[in-house]
Formats: structure tokens, C-alpha cells, sequence
């Protein structure tokens, strides 16, 4: 009996020794993204018998993701309670489902989610906003074709960028000599670049493809590239090397991304530079540069972002020198992750999980100013988009073609390239709506002439008979809007607020849609001093000593918020003051810290940094009436010198 319990108790201790070993194994395989080995030896450890925390669970779920395993993900993620995941892992659960076509189950949780949240974040609003816009789109008549490329391999092949007539590409097709070099992640082998001819008018599109640069490439990957102008620098992506064969590690063991500046020279990268920006406890990638080359835009995980990776400007600056970072702020960035920028005029693409989308990584398309204030971005909607990763978008100057990468299915390995042309469309409706309404001031409810209204549907395209012009009752018509058809209307003069709404059309019969505008004069809005504008509100009156934003700021605050959505050319400076109570140099930082609260709470609600001149708190150097130090003066008195102003520095 003493025997049996012996081997019975060296089989339970071997057991779990071996489990413990295995796990261990499976944590360190994790931490260092190697997701392919990592689910293996969660499965051993599995096997045994053990029954796994709720870290472990979600490692296994995530592990599942990662190598594109959605149904298991979706599996392990459940069996930690959906309500429990935290953004990251829920935003990896509802993408889950939407991989495997559970369209419903993912809104109903997703709805269930934002509900959660409360209206003050305005997430369901955006939910809403995005599911209507999306479901209008995808009504539509695709605007393009699209084709898998013969390129394309079992392996992955995306990330394109022009270079001239030529396209270059990235792709693990090199198995002839990097066999023995695997990418820990997916078990592939390191990403080269290839270069290809174009030729969009025969079926292969691109052919005679090689090498970009052979003697370039080094042991890691080297992807997710782009070219000046005159296609003499490129910068690129790779991974973070010492040396030539080494890789180098954060203190985690994780090995981060970086971009790469060179000049390009008989057929070799001359002066290489590491970007100042890099850092090797965070990754910078997928670069992309304006048209003029004044700035690079690019992707990281940076600290202080809005989600697990976001897009960044920096400005390029002579002799190799760059500005500091700059966040594109809350309007691009969610919680997800935004990929692959890309310019083209005054519109970014790019590739995002954080909105509400088709599923995966979806491509967006947000118009912007020179001052680098951004549209609310627009899903491209299929066949473009997917429910799987959907990304690398890039389009040519004229508009009518360009590329895509995509891990969909009825591909011909993992990430493939595919080529997309505009489609000419001429719709013809059986059925049309007449487009009626008036406009009117919002302060005094009088008519106002003169008013363009624009009527656009999903794609941009124009609408009906094109702009029409209020007349002097305010009314306008406009013909021939298709019914049951997403369209997107908007007011506009100059000197007063725009005014926008989105609807779908009624269905048949024909008749009449009437949209009323209502517009506020710019006059109205503003008070001037001297020669200074201000944003007109109350007065912000902050608690004694504190600079928090309480709930009469907030009302206050939402009326600046108002103003720069209306006026999208408005850019302000934010000015802090305090009262003369406390010493000179606190009532400067109190007044810098209230300062920087109204900034935050003003970013928190969409508006872009861009928009933001200065923040500046000036303590009490600028009292409004003779409370200074020492005068005797009662609570009311010194409140009138605690304020914020808004003033405009641009109109």
C-alpha cells in the first residue's frame, strides 16, 4: 500500500513539475511574441490536467488571435467572462466574431459594451453614427473592382509603395535562403522587399519581380517603406539591431520596430540614419510623408498614446534633423490600432480596428487641412474592406488605381496584395426624392440668403443636380435624389457656422425630403477686446486653490467646443489666471495646471492639438481690477480675476 502511494505520489509530483515547466515555457514563448510555438505548449500544458488562471486564460486567447485561430480565441476569451476583458482583449473578441461572420452576437456586445460606458464619452453616439454610415455604403454599387495579384505566395506579401512606374513590396516568399531564419510570430520567414513592373492594363498587373536592393537586405525583417519625390531617400521599417546580426531587446525581451532614412545610390543605401525618434522600449513604423515632404507621418506604441498603436506626425527639417513627435489626437486614434498611413492630397488612409468596422483592420479615408485638422474618418466600405485584415492602402495620384494587402479568405496564403480601379459609375433611379428645406439663424430664427448647399453621398460623390444657393426666404431645392440612398448634406456661407446632417433617403414613392439648417453668425459667438477675439462665454470660474474642471466649467467649455466644430479654420490660445491669494510663483503653476485642464478636457471632446496654439497660465500677472497682494478685497472680488480665455489667433 506504502508503494502504490509512493508511485502514485511521484506521478502526481512529475505531473505537475512537468505542467509547470511546460507553462513556463509556453509564458516566456508569449512574452516574446512567438505565438505559433506559445499555443503548442499551452496545449501541452492543457493536456495535463491543469486548470489555468485568468492571466494564463487570456494569454491562450490571445495567443489564438494572433495566429488568426478566432474561433479558439473567441473560446478562451469566454471562458474568462467577456464582461472581465479589458480593451485590448475585448476589442480582440468582438473582431473575433466579426472574422467568423457573427456579425449580430458582435454588435449586441460591442452595444452592450459602450452602454456601459455612459453617453459622456460619446462612443454610442459614434457607434451608432459609423454602423448607419457603414450599413449605407455597403447598399451601394461597390465603387471598385478589385484582383489577387499573381504575385501573391503561400506566404505573406503586403505593403506596397510606388516607385516610379515600379511597385515595391514585402513578402516572406524567400524560403531558399532564409529556412533556417524563422519569424518567431508566425513561424515565416523574414520580410525582404521586391520590386515589380507595372502594367495595369494586362491580367498580372505586376511582373518581372525581384529583389529590391539584394544587397540591402539584412537578416530581419525590412518592410513598410516609402520614397520622395525625386525617389532618391527611402525611408523604411526593420527591425532593432546591434551591429549587423543581432538583434536588441527591450528590458522585457521584446524586439521593437524602427525607421530607417537612406539615400539611394548605385543601387546601395548611402548615408543611413537611425531616426532621432526611435526608441527601443517602444516601436516606430510604417512611415508615409506628405506630398510637399515637409512631414512623415508614422505608427508607434509610444507612451501617451490613445490605444495600442497610433499614428504620429513629425516635420522634416533640414540636415537630417526632425521636430518633436505630435499625436494626430482622439479623431484618428481610438483604443485600437491605427496602421499603414498613407497620403494622397488632402486625404489620409488608413488602416484601423478600433472603429466600428466590417471586422479586423478596416481602411478609412479623413480628409485634412494644412493645419492638419481632420474629417471624422470614413470606412471604404467592400469590396475593399473585409471581415478579416483589411490594410497597406495606398492610391495613385489620379485616383482611378491602386493597392491593398488582405489576410480574407479565397486568398492565396496569408497576407496577399491585391489591385483595385475605380469603377465608372452612372446610376440610374427609378425613383428620386426633391431635397427641400430653409435655413435660418439659430440665435434669431430669421431666414438667410445666399447659403450653398452641398449634398454628397457615402463615397463624396455629388449628389442630385449639384450645389444650390438659399433664396431670400432662405429656402432651396434641389432634384433628382435617389430614394432609399445614403446621402450626406451640408450648409455653408462665409461668416457664419456650417451645418451638416446625414440621412438615408425614404423609400418609393417619389416625393419631397425636407432638411432644415440652422447656422450661427460668427459675430454671435465671438467678443472682442480691443483689438483681441475671444470665444464668448461665461466666465470659468475655478474652486479656490483647485483646477479641476467641475460642472459649470464643463458648460462653458462646451460652448469653445462648439465653436471650433462649427468653425473648423478657428485656432485658439488658451490663457489661465488666478487671483493675487498665495505667492507669486504658486499661482503660476495653479494657473499653468487650469490651463492645462481646459486643454485636456477641450482635446477629450475630438478637437485636434493642431487647432491649439499655446497653453498658458499666467498666475497673477494680469489682474482685472486692484485686488493684487496685500489689498483687502471680499470672495467676489477676487473671483473676477479667476478665469480662463479663448482667445482666436485664427479665423
Amino acid at each position: 500500500m506504502r508503494k502504490a502511494l509512493f508511485f502514485i505520489s511521484l506521478f502526481f509530483c512529475v505531473t505537475t513539475c512537468f505542467g509547470q515547466f511546460t507553462l513556463k515555457k509556453a509564458e516566456r514563448l508569449f512574452d516574446e511574441m512567438a505565438y505559433t510555438d506559445a499555443v503548442v505548449a499551452y496545449e501541452k500544458y492543457l493536456k495535463s490536467g491543469h486548470k489555468p488562471k485568468k492571466k494564463i486564460k487570456l494569454h491562450i486567447a490571445d495567443s489564438y488571435y494572433y495566429i488568426n485561430n478566432y474561433a479558439k480565441a473567441q473560446s478562451w476569451y469566454e471562458r474568462v467572462g467577456v464582461s472581465k476583458l479589458k480593451n485590448t482583449q475585448f476589442n480582440n473578441y468582438v473582431q473575433a466574431l466579426k472574422a467568423q461572420g457573427a456579425y449580430e452576437k458582435a454588435n449586441e456586445v460591442l452595444l452592450t459594451y459602450l452602454k456601459s460606458k455612459g453617453n459622456s464619452s460619446g462612443l454610442l453616439k459614434r457607434f451608432e453614427e459609423q454602423r448607419d454610415y457603414l450599413d449605407s455604403i455597403n447598399a451601394l454599387e461597390p465603387r471598385y473592382t478589385i484582383k489577387n495579384l499573381d504575385i501573391n505566395t503561400d506566404k505573406s506579401d503586403f505593403g506596397t509603395a510606388f516607385y516610379g512606374d515600379e511597385i515595391i513590396y514585402s513578402s516572406a516568399k524567400n524560403t531558399v535562403y532564409r529556412e533556417k531564419e524563422l519569424y518567431k510570430w508566425n513561424k515565416q520567414p523574414f520580410l525582404d522587399l521586391y520590386v515589380a513592373a507595372q502594367n495595369i492594363e494586362s491580367d498580372t498587373i505586376l511582373k518581372d519581380e525581384s529583389q529590391f536592393l539584394p544587397k540591402q537586405q539584412n537578416r530581419y525583417h525590412t518592410a513598410g517603406l516609402v520614397f520622395t519625390d525625386d525617389l532618391q531617400t527611402v525611408y523604411y521599417s526593420t527591425n532593432t539591431v546591434k551591429g549587423k546580426f543581432h538583434l536588441e531587446n527591450d528590458d522585457a525581451g521584446t524586439n521593437n520596430i524602427r525607421i530607417m532614412r537612406a539615400d539611394i545610390a548605385d543601387e546601395k543605401y548611402e548615408a543611413v540614419q537611425v531616426l532621432p525618434f526611435n526608441d527601443i522600449e517602444y516601436s516606430v513604423g510604417h512611415p508615409a510623408l506628405t506630398p510637399d515632404g515637409k512631414w512623415l507621418l508614422f505608427i508607434s506604441d509610444m507612451p501617451g498614446g490613445y490605444g495600442a498603436t497610433d499614428i504620429y506626425r513629425v516635420e522634416v527639417l533640414s540636415k537630417g534633423k526632425y521636430g518633436k513627435p505630435i499625436n494626430l489626437g482622439p479623431t484618428i486614434n481610438t483604443e485600437g490600432k491605427e496602421m499603414f498611413p498613407f497620403i494622397s492630397d488632402d486625404k489620409l488612409y488608413f488602416a484601423s480596428d478600433g472603429y466600428f468596422g466590417m471586422g479586423g483592420l478596416d481602411v478609412y479615408e479623413s480628409k485634412f487641412t494644412t493645419n492638419f485638422d481632420f474629417e471624422a474618418p470614413k470606412n471604404l466600405g467592400s469590396p475593399v474592406n473585409s471581415n478579416f485584415d483589411d490594410f497597406a492602402y495606398i492610391v495613385s495620384d489620379d485616383g482611378s488605381y491602386g493597392y491593398f494587402s488582405s489576410n480574407r479568405t479565397g486568398g492565396k496564403g496569408d497576407d496577399d496584395i491585391y489591385y483595385f480601379a475605380k469603377k465608372d459609375i452612372e446610376n440610374e433611379f427609378e425613383c428620386e426624392h426633391i431635397l427641400t428645406g430653409i435655413v435660418t439663424d439659430a440665435v434669431s430664427g430669421k431666414p438667410i440668403e445666399g447659403v450653398t448647399i452641398k449634398v454628397g453621398d457615402g463615397y463624396g460623390e455629388v449628389v442630385g443636380t449639384g450645389d444650390v444657393t438659399t433664396d431670400t426666404e432662405g429656402r432651396y431645392v434641389l432634384e433628382e435624389v435617389p430614394c432609399n440612398f445614403y446621402i450626406m448634406a451640408g450648409a455653408f456661407k462665409k461668416g457664419y457656422s456650417t451645418d451638416t446632417e446625414d440621412i438615408t433617403t425614404p423609400g418609393a414613392p417619389s416625393g419631397e425630403v425636407k432638411i432644415d439648417f440652422q447656422l450661427d453668425k460668427y459675430s454671435n459667438l465671438v467678443v472682442k477686446e480691443g483689438k483681441v477675439e475671444k470665444i464668448k462665454i461665461n466666465p470659468i470660474y475655478f474652486d479656490f486653490d483647485k483646477h479641476t474642471i467641475n460642472n459649470k466649467a464643463k458648460l462653458e467649455l462646451d460652448k469653445v467646443v462648439y465653436v471650433l466644430k462649427k468653425f473648423p479654420d478657428i485656432r485658439i490660445k488658451i490663457e489661465s489666471h488666478t487671483d493675487s491669494r498665495g505667492s507669486d510663483a504658486y499661482n503660476e503653476v495653479l494657473s499653468q495646471r487650469r490651463a492645462t485642464s481646459t486643454y485636456n478636457y477641450i482635446i477629450s471632446k475630438g478637437i485636434a492639438a493642431s487647432r491649439i496654439e499655446s497653453v498658458k497660465g499666467y498666475g497673477e500677472k494680469r489682474l482685472r481690477n486692484h485686488c493684487s497682494n496685500g489689498v483687502p478685497c471680499n470672495k467676489e472680488e477676487h473671483l473676477y480675476n479667476r478665469r480662463s480665455d479663448f482667445i482666436i489667433v485664427n479665423k
